[in-house]
């Protein structure tokens, strides 16, 4: 069968409600090499990265090493490192950026509180600021987790940083190696998968205009993976590309079947309905890894609420 990603791709697994689930992304410089578990098997020091682990547990943050597109030999530990943190729920997005010679510094930062959408303490310990450049993409290279990144995200990342597109950087793992060339775009911290670099620039010109990009969006890692397939459903059927324009404001069921209720800034409320499957026949999940039947999300119905009210998302 090949590869994971060739047998996702011929067996058209869908790529909706796919995404790494992360309110708010904190991204570290690292060049140099990288291991399957990145923050403690690179040249970052490992205490600091199981320190960081730790600490994002539960917070709704999620912590990846980040380096430039090109060759990656040793070249020791960078005197002056790139952080980003982005939050990324609808509405309420933001991306800061920060540079420091001390990567401990990290371990200062109230991640529980980033995770909730302050930035302040990444302002105060970092000396951060808002981003003013691009929209940053996050292309998964980390061959280490899956030889598919490697072959397909490191040529991805090289062949946009080669034709002028900024903001481009290599980073350690975004899930879902069998939908390999994987991408992440920030602030609005939608996931792409099985993606092209002219698809790569459409989107980046969506995030400077305030758009989704539908096709080929694996969801948004603000929700969880049904309400993400739900949210791209309502898109779809509505319309809809204005970033900040929905708004998963309740999830009402358990597995395997959910009601997802989605909100428009404008009043209009849609009630889809999301059923987790099994990916059949069976498919490795990534590179020499077992076969296995990896979840899917299947929306059974998108249906509009007529004369519903919108609850305060912040009260759901």
């Amino acid at each position: 069968m090949g590869t994971c990603t060739t047998a996702s791709r011929d067996l058209d697994e869908p790529l909706a409600g796919t995404a790494a689930t992360a309110r708010t992304w904190l991204l570290l410089e690292q060049p140099g090499p990288w291991g399957a578990k990145a923050l403690t098997s690179s040249h970052l020091d490992p205490e600091l990265g199981r320190a960081l682990e730790a600490a994002a547990e539960g917070t709704g943050v999620r912590i990846a090493l980040i380096r430039r597109p090109g060759r990656h030999a040793d070249c020791g530990s960078p005197a002056v490192r790139q952080v980003y943190a982005a939050h990324t729920v609808p509405g309420r997005t933001w991306l800061r950026s920060a540079t420091t010679c001390a990567p401990e510094r990290l371990l200062d930062l109230d991640l529980a509180a980033l995770g909730e959408g302050d930035p302040r303490t990444f302002d105060t310990a970092l000396d951060g600021r808002p981003h003013l450049g691009d929209p940053l993409a996050l292309v998964c290279t980390n061959g280490k987790r899956d030889r598919c990144c490697a072959l397909l995200g490191r040529p991805l990342a090289a062949e946009l940083a080669a034709s002028g597109v900024h903001g481009v950087w290599e980073v350690t793992h975004l899930g879902g190696h069998r939908f390999s060339p994987t991408v992440l775009v920030l602030p609005f911290g939608y996931a792409y998968g099985r993606i092209q670099a002219p698809q790569v620039k459409e989107v980046l010109q969506g995030v400077r205009e305030g758009r989704v990009v539908v096709e080929g969006c694996r969801g948004g890692s603000a929700w969880e993976r049904p309400a993400q397939a739900a949210e791209l459903a309502v898109r779809t059927a509505a319309r809809v590309d204005e970033a900040d324009a929905l708004t998963v404001v309740r999830t009402d069921g358990t597995a395997p079947r959910w009601e997802i209720t989605v909100a428009h800034t404008d009043g209009r409320l849609w009630r889809v309905l999301v059923a987790r499957g099994a990916s059949l026949p069976p498919r490795p999940e990534s590179c020499g890894s077992a076969l296995g039947s990896p979840a899917r999300m299947d929306v059974v119905s998108v249906r509009e609420l007529l004369g519903a009210v919108v609850a305060d998302p912040a009260h759901c």
